[in-house]
């Protein structure tokens, strides 16, 4: 699959921004929006529809911006791909990352302006979301981490707790990051870091894909956009960043320091809890002249998508290689798009779904339910999947129940294997035990006649109701 000549490239947020404002898909609030839950709230409030901007937040001069990515269809259109094609362009990118290149020093848009002495408090407009969260948070931060041994970068986005003038605290999960973070700290070294706050939609979407250790994101990017990504060097470390980002945080995960952080509202929509995570000291700031401040709002469709979508890739990508009939996968948002999978399976072999199923919960962890359902039923709408479950599956036959596995420290449910113990009372290697289920809603591969056959009109699909009905026409009832 290749980018069409006509695609239009978003190089920044600003152009992204500037395309969703000419189509009205951005909304323009008051000032003077509290940062403190308001904000949070009334982006929450246009979730999906349009684009939220918030000029002069409290009175700050950094504007906000949340909900850029909101729909699949925008991500879409940010690829400049119809929606069908999504995943596959995504996992085209990935399997096929360009290297970065080097903006020369001191042109980069992202550090126009630099403080190096900083009070985070007051520097940027960082909003508390949740009713219990425990305070304000970093929840669209880029951190962009290099490898101390083999220097290859990692960039994941994890959210950051602001505790005072330059010091915060991050929830790392035993991901990349982590392992860059275990191996400084083993030789009594920080970790160096950038936070990157306000990325273009194509980079912000590969920060999240599932890849191996040593595999830089960032070139993920670069193909996304069908060129190499331009990214500056840090002002005080060796971290490229995106050069046309709007905030770039520089600073170092401290060695052997922990503070308090959380409770912290979540993508499952529940809180997790209060505990003692590593620290970040911050060196600088640097950012765009006027720049633009980006906050997700916790468990909402941007936050959903940019989570799912890279996962969707990566499973259809992982599935297919052993089992060419799986057609297309969906991470539902119902299961906060991590938890629940459908599966659409040209099915030639009986046994097969459940193969598929073992295959996905092997793919990552965080699978907990996987549907495996016919080529006629679309994985993107629940409702046919509910229908493909209530008239094709039956549990004494086909479901699949595996006890004792590893699923999400996220995932509240988890903790009732330790007596409901809080998660915060559990060493990091009893975390996350839970439950896997799969359910078979295939329908057999022979069947009598039309039992199985779902009931369709000829030509439904081919109506163009645009053709058929008739415009501005309104009937007497009472002369007929």
């Amino acid at each position: 699959m290749s980018l069409s000549s006509t695609h239009t490239v978003y190089p920044d947020l600003r152009s992204w921004l500037r395309r969703l404002s000419e189509t009205d898909r951005v909304a323009v609030l008051r000032e003077n929006t509290p940062l403190k839950h308001r904000l949070a709230a009334i982006a929450k409030r246009l979730d999906g529809s349009k684009a939220a901007y918030f000029p002069k937040p409290d009175g700050h001069p950094i504007p906000v911006i949340s909900g850029f990515m909101s729909r699949r269809g925008w991500i879409a259109e940010a690829m400049g791909v119809d929606e069908g094609e999504l995943l596959a362009r995504f996992r085209q990118a990935a399997d096929n990352p360009l290297p970065w290149k080097e903006t020369p020093a001191g042109q980069a848009p992202c550090q126009q302006v630099v403080h190096r002495e900083v009070d985070m408090h007051d520097l940027l407009p960082i909003p508390t979301h949740s009713e219990h969260d425990s305070g304000p948070y970093i929840t669209a931060g880029m951190v962009i981490a290099r490898n101390p041994v083999t220097g290859v970068q990692n960039v994941s986005i994890n959210r950051i707790q602001v505790h005072g003038k330059r010091r915060m605290a991050l929830l790392m999960l035993p991901r990349h990051l982590h392992a860059f973070y275990k191996a400084a700290e083993a030789a009594g070294q920080a970790l160096p870091i950038a936070i990157v706050i306000g990325a273009d939609p194509l980079t912000l979407l590969a920060s999240q894909a599932i890849t191996p250790i040593d595999y830089d994101e960032l070139e993920i990017a670069g193909a996304l956009h069908g060129k190499p990504l331009e990214v500056a060097k840090c002002l005080s470390n060796e971290v490229r960043v995106p050069a046309h980002a709007e905030i770039v945080i520089e600073g170092r995960i401290l060695p052997g320091e922990r503070d308090e952080e959380g409770p912290f509202g979540e993508f499952p929509k529940y809180y997790s809890a209060r505990e003692f995570r590593e620290v970040i000291d911050v060196d600088l700031v640097s950012h765009r002249r006027s720049p633009i401040y980006h906050t997700i709002v916790p468990a909402e469709m941007e936050h959903l998508l940019l989570g799912s979508i890279p996962r969707e890739a990566t499973l259809l990508a992982h599935l297919q290689r052993s089992f060419p009939g799986v057609l297309d996968v969906h991470l539902s948002i119902g299961g906060v798009g991590r938890y629940h999978l459908f599966v659409k399976l040209r099915k030639t072999h009986e046994g097969m779904p459940k193969n598929v199923i073992l295959c996905a919960f092997g793919a990552h962890y965080d699978i907990k339910h996987v549907v495996v359902v016919d080529e006629d039923v679309d994985v993107h709408e629940p409702q046919q999947v509910e229908w493909a479950v209530s008239t094709r599956f039956q549990a004494d036959r086909d479901l699949v129940v595996i006890a004792g596995a590893q699923g999400s420290v996220l995932d509240p449910s988890t903790t009732l294997y330790h007596g409901g113990r809080d998660t915060a009372e559990l060493e990091l290697h009893q975390q996350g035990m839970s439950a896997k289920m799969g359910l078979d809603a295939t329908r057999p591969v022979r069947y009598h006649d039309h039992v199985f056959t779902k009931v369709m009109i000829p030509g439904e699909k081919d109506i163009d109701l645009s053709a058929e009905v008739v415009p501005g026409v309104r009937i007497d009832w009472d002369s007929l």
